[in-house]
């Protein structure tokens, strides 16, 4: 049992701060598969190390 009872306002801002944090994680999943998509695709080629010097 809690010493103190939990104020309204945290209440409130766990909430607030769930919701945040399920933003963040869709927004990583988010790029994440735009990269995987961009690298598996057929026209996707790899930049040279050396680049381009004539």
């Amino acid at each position: 049992m809690a010493l103190r009872k939990e104020h309204e306002i945290h209440k409130r801002r766990s909430g607030r701060n769930m919701g945040v944090g399920i933003l963040l994680g869709a927004f990583v999943v988010l790029v994440l598969a735009l990269t995987m998509v961009k690298v598996t695709s057929n026209s996707f080629k790899f930049p040279d190390a050396q680049g381009e010097q004539n």
